[in-house]
């Protein structure tokens, strides 16, 4: 044990030994980390915009749809009496309206704005934002009335201070701003507008079905997944739970955008230019101390050893450059989210798969190095 840790004492002061190859070498780690913990914490904020209104309904477990929809955004409006079919299947504790679209709003000033319209079930007011900072969500009962969200407002009324009372039309209907809100960022990035079911459809263009979804929640005890399955079957609509449906909005877009492809080349770079600066970096600094090396194979140094030495020098490069990179990963998350809109989110996924892609540099370019320590001849050292 005492030997082993010398010898790894003596390839730490091998390594740190030349400054400027050490922070070359670390140098390349911590740019394969940079951009893979970076670009991977983008792609997971703007998977997170995706379900963000999914996440934003809290009570209901299940989401009640045409079987044709393809994502929370992919609307295919049902019959207001299908709500009914879907309390009366066995096992349903209670199920409410929920109108999601898009509409035109006209401002005071005479322009216009796309916004996100939420209908909200007028009995219970199930579906309404839970973080209402200003107004109340009970002010959704009065005539016209409607909550906003924060960027929402600052996006329609730039500059200007936070106000109830502000009033414009939709579909030739007044509507009162009663209430703001916090509510998560969408992929569309409109302002976001909640409002009673029966006030939505007055608001949304004229049709003939205008149910979006129905919101159910199971009687206390019975599974939601079996709730969703006897939905399924006596209604023919598509039932899931929230985290199915959040995960089917996820695989809509992974399947059906070019996110994943342009996110993924980004990261292969990262990892392959990471690998590329780490590994010749690496097998110069090999080269420069090729008599060192064969200097511990003439006092009996096994190759096994040698092999160790190598690779506890990659671990070290490994753990400085893993550090350094998250870290200026996430200093850059932090900033951009206080400077701008930039969609950053960092889960403990996009740290263990960035430590991953790092082990595996730091063995390729240690692997690519060792061999010309392995097959030195112990004779360099008493050369010219």
């Amino acid at each position: 044990m005492r030997y082993t840790s010398g010898m790894l004492w003596i390839a730490w002061k091998m390594l740190v030994g030349n400054r400027v190859k050490y922070l070359g070498i670390v140098f390349g780690v911590v740019f394969a980390a940079l951009l893979i913990a970076q670009q991977s914490s983008i792609f997971c904020g703007l998977m997170s915009l995706t379900i963000s209104q999914i996440r934003d309904v809290e009570g209901p477990e299940i989401w009640v749809m045409d079987g044709n929809v393809q994502f929370v955004d992919d609307i295919k409006p049902l019959a207001d009496t299908e709500l009914f079919r879907v309390k009366g299947v066995p096992g349903v504790d209670w199920a409410v309206r929920f109108y999601k679209g898009i509409v035109r709003a006209r401002l005071e000033e005479g322009t216009y704005e796309q916004m996100i319209l939420i209908g909200i079930d007028d009995a219970t007011l199930v579906g309404s934002p839970e973080q209402v900072f200003m107004g109340s969500i009970a002010a959704l009962r009065t005539p016209d009335a409607v909550i906003i969200d924060d960027a929402g407002y600052k996006r329609i009324w730039p500059g200007e201070p936070f106000r109830l009372g502000r009033v414009f039309e939709m579909n030739d209907h007044r509507a009162v701003v009663v209430g703001i809100t916090k509510a998560s960022r969408t992929f569309q990035s409109f302002p976001i507008v909640y409002t009673r079911y029966s006030q939505a459809v007055r608001f949304a263009p004229p049709e003939r079905k205008v149910l979006s979804f129905v919101l159910a929640q199971p009687n206390p005890g019975v599974p939601a997944d079996e709730v969703c399955r006897r939905i399924r079957a006596q209604t023919r609509l598509l039932a899931l739970t929230k985290s199915q449906f959040t995960w089917k909005t996820i695989f809509y877009y992974l399947r059906k955008t070019g996110i994943p492809l342009n996110f993924g080349i980004t990261v292969l770079l990262g990892f392959l230019v990471g690998t590329a600066i780490a590994g010749q970096t690496f097998y110069l600094f090999t080269v420069e101390n090729i008599r060192q090396f064969g200097a511990l194979k003439a006092m009996g140094t096994s190759n096994w050893t040698i092999l160790l030495m190598v690779l506890f020098q990659g671990l070290q490069v490994g753990v400085v450059g893993y550090g350094v990179g998250v870290g200026l990963a996430a200093l850059f998350g932090y900033a951009s989210r206080s400077l701008s809109r930039l969609s950053f989110f960092m889960p403990w996924q996009v740290l263990v798969i960035t430590a991953v892609a790092v082990f595996v540099i730091v063995m390729l370019a240690s692997l690519l190095s060792v061999r010309k320590a392995l097959v030195v001849d112990p004779a360099i050292v008493f050369r010219g």
